[in-house]
């Protein structure tokens, strides 16, 4: 049960998100990047493991180092779209840029 209102909620917030952002894309694209995901994550793991700071430490600090891929994901999407390059062209650029940043990530996180 706990599992089916994770997911409920977790999904509403991504569906009301993706309304807001069909409407303000510019909206769209700040709360896209707005610490959302991370936030739900956090309150299941708090929920899940009270009390536990080093796994709350260990997860804030994965974020915080997470932000240098992803903005290198947005970064290679931008250029890729004012290229005017195909979607999947871009996704896979993007992609690709960030599975190396992450790589680099978890290395140096270790």
């Amino acid at each position: 049960m706990r599992f089916a209102i994770k997911l409920i909620v977790s999904v509403s917030i991504i569906i009301l998100c993706t309304q807001i952002g069909r409407k303000f894309p510019t909206l769209g694209g700040l709360i896209a990047v707005m610490p959302l995901t991370g936030l739900i994550v956090m309150l299941w793991l708090h929920n899940d493991h009270p009390g536990n700071f080093a796994l709350m430490t260990d997860y804030t600090r994965g974020v915080l180092w997470g932000i240098v891929p992803t903005a290198l994901f947005f970064l290679t999407a931008f250029i890729c779209f004012r290229r005017h390059l195909p979607l999947w062209i871009v996704l896979c650029a993007s992609f690709a840029v960030w599975l190396a940043g992450a790589f680099i990530h978890q290395w140096l996180l270790k």
